[in-house]
Order: structure tokens, then C-alpha cells, then sequence
């Protein structure tokens, strides 16, 4: 009776005040279930401090040990972070951080000239303190990340002013790109009338093709340097490989990715006939600097035999990050391009695009509720910007989570389609050692929790690849 009667109480509530709690309990129900599944994990990491037997042949205890003390630390730092970052949202909400953010952009519009009217260019000033707000109180946390832990397991490569240059420079970038976006959007919105979702969908659409495009060429080339992959084998077996499954390559760049972190990354773009691929530096072996700082340190060469070398070089030449080898890169670029044969990006783009065009259809219907409003402090007014925050950020966020569990398990699905495709071309050894090149390189861990892995790994597990690309080589 007590149960129904609290039900009642709390159905009898206004609705802005259901809304309010709804939003508060979801929240705080998925950070207890993500910390509940980083704990699942963190057991793995801690109990688990001897090699299995199934991965003896590919994984030394040291490395091992390495790669289990760093995901542990950045377990930890993942538990405090993720914490704050909860207590921060749930203040802001309940002390009205958001109203007064947007009462403070109309302070500051007021300043200069522009009254109430102006909703645009308040909703831009909003935009902005608020952008600022996130990367000042972010700061601490990203300095800790990268100058404690990343600096702890060799990782990071970069001083603290090339840090805080980088972190205004992304700043400023974020502003010029976000500040008249948002300001056409909400333009488009405004005018559009009842079908203004669709117009404001095909708007979102253009913006993300012209990003995509002039991402690599003018936006990535303003943090990391890069250059044409020099002519030579690799060029030329990477150029054959493209050309055998109808890639329509175009360059071929070695991005200048040692100047931040060690860790390794590669990737395509571009649309239609003008594909080009970019290799990090620490993906190569002969790029890796690395491997060059070791050979200066030693005044010489490491032999390949390792006769002659002191025993300090040999255990650097032993555990240094060495990359791979040009057949394990046209491996790694096997299973790139895999994806890209077998449609996985065209196919992501369309998931990409239906859910925002459902998403802006809902905010139709939605944005005329003021309850919506008046549960997050807007009695008065109901500003497109906010609607759009309240609604996609906080409304939508069952929906959300259930879409990111289904992506995951979707790139897991296409991350093995594309190591199949990989094999087809021949690459099944070759990648077979690069993935456990690139697994200790980065201190990868290669045992998890079943659940923390079903929930979050949109990779499958290191074992699970190495095994299906075993069994291909076996037949």
C-alpha cells in the first residue's frame, strides 16, 4: 500500500518536476552501471598478474606486467574522472547552472549592444562560455592524464607548452567551426517552419561531408605535421594493394604523430574517385622515433643478430615500441581497406544519418513542450539552443545509451569482416603479428571482463581476432 501510495505521490508531481527527477535517477543509474562494469574490469587487472597460458607464445611476462600497471592506473584515473564529471553535471543542474550561464550570455549581449531580441547571438555567447567553462575544468584532469600517467608509461612525448599551445589551438579551432555552425542552425530552424526538421537534418548532413573532406587536408595539418609518403617498396606495395581492390588511392601521408604520444593509429579518407591513407610514424618501423632514439644512444646500428651490443642495448632493442614492418603495415591497411570494400563506412554514414534525422524529427514534436523547459529553470522563455541541449542531451538519453551498446556490437561484427578481408588478400600471418606488435606497443591488456567487453570494446578482444586469423593460417 505504502509502495502505491508512493507512486502516486510522484505521479501527482508536476511534470516538469518528474522530468527533473527522471533525468537526475537516469544519469546516476548509468554512472553506477558503467562504474559497476569498470570494477568488474579493475578485478581482471589486479588478479590477473601472470601470463595465461594461451598467451605465452605471443606476450612476455614484462610486457604483460607493463601493460597491466598502466590500465590499472588509467583505470583509476577513469574512476575519479568520471566521478567528478558526475558530481559536476548533477550540481549544475540542481543549483540552475544552466539558466544562469544563459542569463550571464544575455548580460554579456547586453554589454554590446544586443537586446533580447537577439537570440542567436546570445545563444552563441552561450555556446561559447560554456565551451570554455568544460575545457577549464577539463584542463586539470587532461594535464594529470598526460604528464603523470601517459608520462609514467612512456607514452607522452610532449612539453607543457607545446601542451597548452596545443589546447588553444584547439580552442580557437573548435570556436570557428562550432560558433557559425550553430548560428546557421539555429537560423534554419527559426525559419523553416513545420518542416524545418528536414531542412535542419540535410543542413547537419552538408556540414558533416564538408568536414570529413577538409578534415586531413586544412584542419588536421593546423596540430600535426604532415608528409608524402616517400617513394619506395612500401609506396609501391601499398599503391599495388589499392589498386588490386579497385581502392581509388590518390596519396599516401606519414602523419608526425610521435610529437604528442607513442601510441600508434592509421586511417583513410575522402569521398568518391579521391581516397588518400594516412600512416602515424609510430605505426613504422623506420619511422618509429623510438627506434631512432635508441640507435643514438648506442652510436651505432643494432645488429640484427645482436652480436656486439651491449647488454643495456640489447634489453632497450628488446622492449622498445618498434612498430611494424612493412609487411605487417600493408596488413594493417589490409583490414582498412576491408572496411571500405565491404561498405562498413558508407554503412555507418546511413546509421549516422537516420538516427539524426529521427532525432530532429522528435525534437519537432518536442520542442513545443514548455514543461521540458520549465524542468531544467526556463519558466519564461524557450530558446531553440536550450531545446536542443535539454532535448538531445538529456531526453534522449535511454535512447542514446541503447544505440551506443548496438553500435558496439556492430563495429565488433565489422571489425572481424574486415580481418577476414585481410586474409582474403593473403594478410592473415602478417596481421596475425602486427595486431600483437600493436597490442604491446600501446600496453594493450589482453584479458577482460566478459561484460566490460560486450558493453564497451567496439574491437573484439585481442584473443578472439588472433584466434580466427590463426585458424586461417592453420587451413
Amino acid at each position: 500500500m505504502g509502495t502505491w501510495a508512493s507512486l502516486e505521490a510522484v505521479w501527482e508531481m508536476p511534470a516538469e518536476k518528474r522530468i527533473f527527477g527522471a533525468v537526475l535517477l537516469f544519469s546516476w543509474t548509468v554512472y553506477l552501471w558503467e562504474t559497476f562494469l569498470a570494477q568488474r574490469q579493475r578485478k581482471i587487472y589486479k588478479t590477473t598478474t601472470h601470463v595465461p597460458l594461451e598467451l605465452e607464445q605471443i606476450m612476455d611476462s614484462e610486457t604483460f606486467e607493463k601493460s597491466r600497471l598502466y590500465q590499472l592506473d588509467k583505470s583509476t584515473f577513469s574512476f575519479w574522472s568520471g566521478f567528478y564529471s558526475e558530481i559536476e553535471g548533477t550540481l549544475i543542474l540542481l543549483f540552475g547552472g544552466i539558466p544562469y550561464l544563459w542569463r550571464l550570455s544575455g548580460r554579456f549581449c547586453g554589454y554590446a549592444g544586443f537586446g533580447s531580441d537577439y537570440e542567436i547571438t546570445q545563444s552563441l555567447m552561450f555556446l561559447l562560455l560554456a565551451t570554455l567553462f568544460s575545457a577549464l575544468t577539463g584542463l586539470p584532469w587532461s594535464l594529470y592524464n598526460t604528464f603523470v600517467i601517459e608520462e609514467k608509461h612512456g607514452f607522452n612525448q610532449q612539453t607543457l607548452g607545446f601542451f597548452m599551445k596545443d589546447a588553444v589551438k584547439k580552442f580557437v579551432v573548435t570556436q570557428c567551426i562550432l560558433l557559425p555552425v550553430s548560428s546557421l542552425l539555429l537560423y534554419i530552424i527559426k525559419i523553416g517552419g513545420d518542416y524545418f526538421f528536414i531542412y535542419a537534418w540535410l543542413f547537419t548532413l552538408v556540414v558533416s561531408l564538408v568536414l570529413v573532406t577538409i578534415y586531413a587536408d586544412y584542419i588536421a595539418p593546423l596540430f600535426d605535421k604532415f608528409t608524402p609518403l616517400p617513394e619506395g617498396k612500401l609506396k609501391q606495395e601499398i599503391e599495388v594493394m589499392a589498386k588490386s581492390i579497385d581502392f581509388p588511392l590518390t596519396k599516401v601521408y606519414v602523419v608526425e604523430g610521435s610529437k604528442r604520444s607513442s601510441h600508434s593509429n592509421a586511417y583513410f579518407y575522402g569521398f568518391f574517385k579521391n581516397k588518400r591513407i594516412v600512416l602515424f610514424d609510430t605505426l613504422l618501423e623506420e619511422y618509429s622515433v623510438l627506434n631512432k632514439d635508441i640507435q643514438e644512444e648506442s652510436g651505432m646500428e643494432p645488429r640484427n643478430d645482436g652480436e656486439g651490443d651491449s647488454e643495456e642495448i640489447k634489453t632497450k632493442v628488446k622492449n622498445k615500441k618498434q612498430g611494424c614492418k612493412n609487411e605487417e603495415v600493408l596488413a594493417v591497411l589490409g583490414h582498412e581497406l576491408g572496411h571500405w570494400k565491404l561498405g562498413h563506412t558508407v554503412k555507418n554514414i546511413i546509421i549516422s544519418q537516420m538516427n539524426s534525422f529521427l532525432c530532429f524529427f522528435l525534437f519537432a514534436v518536442l520542442i513545443g513542450r514548455k514543461e521540458l523547459f520549465a524542468a531544467f529553470g526556463f519558466y519564461d522563455s524557450q530558446p531553440t539552443l536550450i531545446g536542443l541541449l535539454i532535448i538531445f542531451q538529456f531526453i534522449f538519453s535511454p535512447y542514446n545509451e541503447v544505440l551506443s551498446f548496438s553500435l558496439t556490437v556492430l563495429s565488433r561484427r565489422f571489425e572481424f569482416q574486415a580481418d577476414a578481408f585481410a586474409k582474403k588478400l593473403g594478410k592473415a600471418k602478417d596481421l596475425y603479428s602486427a595486431l600483437i606488435k600493436l597490442n604491446k606497443d600501446n600496453l594493450g591488456f589482453p584479458v577482460s571482463d566478459w561484460l566490460f567487453s560486450m558493453w564497451h570494446y567496439s574491437h573484439p578482444p585481442l584473443l578472439e581476432r588472433l584466434q580466427a586469423l590463426k585458424t586461417s593460417k592453420e587451413d
